[in-house]
């Protein structure tokens, strides 16, 4: 996309739902996809764990706007809005619990000399992060609808009104059907059918000898 007009706005959702309150940053966007449709000159992306893929992406929007699971040492479920010069950069504290941070893709934007005039974070606080194949938790996941309205809000206030979609509007999704929230949530494995937190079996085999 290099030398070509930036787009108006992109909106894009960072984590992965493979891990509780991580998946929040991919639930809001989709939820947020599902409640609006927006022009063309917005790209709504389901981000998940694509740290420095997602450069491209970033560096030619004009505006970007984040959804993401950040520890603000709040209580679970606080949702925060960070703005501009608010958004961590370069050198200080990772935005996010991923291994490489949002702010990385930010930095690199500007060292080539590009990268959004304006960017926005949604952010809520997690409580959990370490529950594989577990999903939001009741006190984030009740958090989505206020940040569907408030990136909604924002988005308006760029000058980019999204429409209601109508009942029953066929749109195209974000991601694989399979990924979808009400799907996942219906087809995954509960806790005691696949162990979440190690094999106990294979945990005591590693277990040091005299260790009760």
């Amino acid at each position: 996309m290099v030398g070509e007009s930036p787009r108006e706005a992109l909106v894009i959702g960072i984590g992965n739902v493979l891990w509780a309150d991580e998946g929040f940053g991919v639930r809001a966007v989709e939820a947020l996809h599902h409640r609006y449709a927006f022009p063309s000159s917005v790209v709504l992306l389901d981000g998940g764990t694509q740290g420095l893929n997602l450069l491209e992406d970033v560096a030619c929007s004009r505006r970007v706007l984040v959804f993401d699971a950040v520890d603000y040492r709040l209580p679970p479920g606080t949702l925060k809005v960070l703005r501009d010069a608010d958004v961590p950069a370069w050198g200080r504290a990772r935005l996010s619990p991923h291994q490489t941070g949002f702010n990385d893709v930010l930095a690199h934007a500007a060292l080539q000399g590009r990268g959004p005039e304006r960017i926005t974070v949604i952010g809520v606080q997690p409580e959990a992060l370490d529950d594989f194949g577990g999903s939001l938790r009741p006190a984030v996941r009740a958090r989505l609808p206020e940040a569907v309205e408030l990136a909604a809000r924002e988005l308006a206030s760029w000058g980019i009104a999204g429409r209601l979609r109508d009942p029953g509007e066929r749109f195209e999704p974000l991601h694989d059907g399979a990924l979808a929230l009400d799907a996942y949530e219906r087809d995954r494995p509960s806790e005691d059918a696949a162990c979440r937190v190690g094999d106990a079996r294979l945990l005591a085999r590693l277990k040091p000898a005299g260790d009760s």
